[in-house]
């Protein structure tokens, strides 16, 4: 049975950092684009930054570019979120997922081409 995990989250001031990670159980996800996307409370779920199979090519979000580092451990089947210069807007549960279909394709901000979810941790980021 397939399984993301992510952890990591928790209650930081502005300014500072947070690393959130995602641990995938069930198979090996190193053929596989990844993504990190947000969800605020009433807001739809959003992309964050996404990464190739290989960890070579990496895409973000214009509000996170610059202070976001997306990375991969395919020996440890682990994707990474760093997250630097916080914000108060950057206030939601993340959620790591999986692009299955097919493997090595290119990486895409769309929510509803991924094929695995976390259950996803809170990032809370005061002011």
């Amino acid at each position: 049975q397939v399984q993301l995990v992510e952890s990591g989250g928790g209650l930081v001031q502005a300014g500072n950092s947070l690393r959130l990670s995602c641990a995938a159980s069930g198979r090996t996800f190193s053929r596989y684009a990844m993504g990190w996307f947000r969800q605020a409370p009433g807001k739809e779920r959003e992309f964050v930054a996404a990464i190739n199979w290989s960890g070579g090519s990496t895409y973000y979000a214009d509000s996170v570019k610059g202070r976001f580092t997306i990375s991969r451990d395919n020996a440890k089947n682990t994707m990474y979120l760093q997250m630097n210069s916080l914000k108060p807007e950057d206030t939601a549960v993340y959620y790591c997922a999986v692009d299955e279909t097919p493997p090595f394709r290119i990486p895409t901000m769309d929510r509803t081409r991924y094929d695995y979810w976390g259950q996803g941790t809170q990032v809370t980021v005061s002011s």
